[in-house]
This record gives structure tokens, sequence and C-alpha cells, in this order.
């Protein structure tokens, strides 16, 4: 797997987190969030078709 699609599953977990830590603190700021997650979540499932498509 490249080391793209790596950084964009680590942002996306990390964002899955943050959103969780935001919504337990009655922050409605996490769906900023969960909107990232859902992009980098995109990006890595983007990266990893390419990545196999080439190999």
């Amino acid at each position: 797997m490249p080391r793209l699609a790596l950084y964009a599953l680590l942002v996306c977990v990390l964002a899955v987190a943050a959103a969780v830590v935001s919504f337990v603190n009655g922050n409605w700021l996490g769906v900023v969030w969960v909107l990232l997650a859902g992009v980098s979540s995109n990006m890595w499932w983007y990266l990893r078709r390419k990545a196999r498509a080439t190999a």
C-alpha cells in the first residue's frame, strides 16, 4: 500500500476519534470532523484501488 494511502487512513481514524470526543463533549464542531473523515476515507479507497490496479 502506498504511503499516501496510509496517511489518508491515519487521518480518517484520527478524525473519527476527534468527532467522537467532540460529540461526547456536546460540541457540534464534530460535524466538521465527520466530514473530514469521509473525505479522507474516500481518498484511502481511491489510492488503494489505484495501487492494486497498477500492481
